[in-house]
């Protein structure tokens, strides 16, 4: 996602409301007023408020069409009311803001700023940072929050100043692809702890802040700070699954340790050579390994991933990210003058409807007698609910690639079985009903890499890939 061009930037204001018509007027006014180059929209949930607090909403709806308003019949807490607003936002960043008066709409500018940069996927406004001025209150309070601060710290190597802030501002793409369940407090750990345990770049900022006292309204007591405590090591260590892109989190989970991404592409580094179009890069697991090449070109169909891929190395001077279909013709057209002498396809047809298309679009942009590198999963009977999650349409046989291959005008030089362990953690996976790969799982994996070197002698046992190497007739 892109939202450097503030022109286009659209602001999704998400406010959790319980009974607090004293303060509602005003703090709407303030936020549809505040100063930022955009569109705002005000994603207003009533969480069972017994006050007037519905009836002045609707009020409010009616007089300005930014203002959106949801209603939850019973009181669920302020972390089902985020999540509502979540379901219903459509704008580029997001933003959390208390119905009280306790947090400035005028901070909202150098809030979203280190995100339209391009710096930033999140950024929490800090009370506890140098700040222009705040409220001296409650000292048992913000004792409570520099404790769970620096557990937070702790548990997720973080070095926030205030994780309990109500001021998160967070990349809407990211933010609706969190897995999110808390309904009181809670939800500020765990959006913590997710956006963490995602790899997110969170910045901090200083805020003003206006704190209210128990007698003003503050609903938040110890409880909530004991059930923080349990979030915070539930998160961490029980309940790890921080996304509902099953398939983002088994990729991140496979590519977590370099160790593992550098062995995988030992079979394949001695057939490339020093202009690599790397089809289908993913997240950038093999990418880092191949930064050094004279020119490479990362290809990738995944917005998502895409922007991540620019962030990370898009300012090297011989790399380029490209966003493209690899089964449309007219991207190897743009592609061919590059004179690619390899081109590195891993994991990736098995996901193309007709792979065909892709193999001989690499053909055009190879030079002649240039070099294919190919891995895809290997075996159809391995075939699981993982390859389900991550989009895999097939595994593959050594004869059917064989096959691909010669018909998209290629000579295959060698096809061989890689990853004898990881079929077995494979095949143990999808008999025990697993639905990810998880970073544990990973760690486990890279651990045990001394065996699955040692296994990869043992060529009577099935590999989990296919190492292809082809040339371009």
């Amino acid at each position: 996602m892109n939202v450097k061009e503030a022109d286009l930037l659209k602001l999704s204001v998400l406010m959790p409301v319980y009974n607090e018509a004293r303060t509602l007027r005003r703090i709407v006014e303030r936020v549809l007023s505040a100063p930022i180059e955009g569109e705002i929209e005000l994603l207003c949930v009533d969480d069972g408020s017994s006050d007037k607090s519905w009836e002045i909403l609707v009020e409010l709806q009616d007089s300005d069409n930014r203002v959106r308003i949801f209603r939850h019949e019973n009181n669920r807490g302020k972390g089902a009311a985020i999540r509502t607003a979540i379901e219903a936002m459509t704008g580029d960043i997001a933003l959390v803001q208390d119905s009280d008066l306790e947090y400035d709409p005028d901070d909202y500018p150098s809030l979203i700023k280190p995100i339209t940069d391009g710096r930033a996927d999140a950024v929490f406004g800090s009370r506890f940072a140098a700040s222009p001025e705040r409220r001296v209150l409650l000292f048992w309070h913000s004792l409570g929050n520099k404790a769970l601060t620096g557990l937070t710290n702790a548990l997720n190597d973080l070095n926030l100043t205030d994780m309990e802030t109500g001021y998160k501002a967070v990349r809407s793409d990211i933010l609706k692809n969190l897995r999110l369940e808390s309904e009181r407090f809670g939800i500020e750990p765990e959006i913590t702890t997710r956006l963490a345990q995602w790899g997110a770049r969170i910045y901090e900022i200083p805020i003003s802040y206006h704190g209210r006292g128990y007698d003003e309204g503050k609903n938040i007591g110890w409880r909530d700070g004991v059930q923080a405590i349990w979030l915070l090591l539930k998160y961490r260590f029980l309940d790890t699954r921080y996304t509902n892109r099953t398939g983002h989190e088994t990729l991140e989970g496979m590519a977590v340790y370099k160790s593992v991404s550098r062995w995988s592409l030992g079979p394949m580094r001695p057939h490339l050579g020093a202009r690599v179009l790397e089809a289908g890069a993913g997240i950038g697991s093999l990418t880092r390994h191949l930064l050094g090449m004279d020119r490479l070109v990362a290809l990738e169909s995944d917005p998502f991933f895409v922007e991540s891929l620019e962030r990370r190395w898009g300012h090297l001077d011989n790399v380029s990210i490209i966003e493209g279909d690899l089964e449309d013709p007219a991207l190897y057209e743009k592609l061919a003058h590059e004179g690619f002498d390899s081109v590195l396809c891993v994991n990736v047809l098995e996901h193309l409807g007709n792979p065909r298309l892709a193999l001989e679009g690499f053909g055009r942009v190879l030079e002649r007698d240039a070099r294919l590198v190919v891995l895809v999963p290997a075996h159809q009977w391995l075939y699981s609910q993982v390859d389900v999650a991550i989009g895999h349409q097939r595994r593959f046989e050594a004869d059917e690639i064989r096959t691909l291959l010669l018909g998209a005008g290629f000579e295959v030089l060698s096809v061989a079985q890689f990853n004898r362990l990881g079929a077995l953690g494979w095949a143990l996976n999808k008999w025990t009903g697993g639905r990810t790969i998880r970073k544990w799982q990973a760690r486990l994996f890279a651990l045990a890499l001394p065996i699955a070197r040692a296994l990869e002698r043992v060529e009577r046992l099935p590999g989990l890939s296919l190492v292809v190497v082809a040339r371009r007739l």
